[in-house]
């Protein structure tokens, strides 16, 4: 299972045009943008679940750079989660 990062997303941008997108490439498992938890707006980032490795990286080397929704996305192999202090 490959995790990737997408980022430089539209606000307008869904999950659903997000999974499309990278289902052009093979089979996706999971496909998230990640919204702010009080006003529930997009952060202009998300995730992408592969199962398939080789398909991931297609996917990561095609749509680098390349324009959704009239901004340029940033792809590639998402870092594992940092520990942080949980905030109050």
């Amino acid at each position: 299972m490959t995790n990737i990062y997408v980022g430089n997303l539209s606000y307008q941008t869904s999950s659903s045009q997000l999974e499309d997108a990278f289902a052009e490439f093979g089979s996706v498992s999971r496909a998230a943008v990640i919204t702010d938890r009080d006003t529930g707006r997009s952060k202009g980032f998300g995730f992408v679940e592969m199962p398939n490795e080789a398909e991931a990286q297609a996917a990561i080397d095609s749509l680098n750079d390349q324009e959704l929704d009239g901004r340029n996305l940033k792809v590639n192999v998402a870092r594992p989660r940092e520990e942080r202090p949980r905030r109050y």
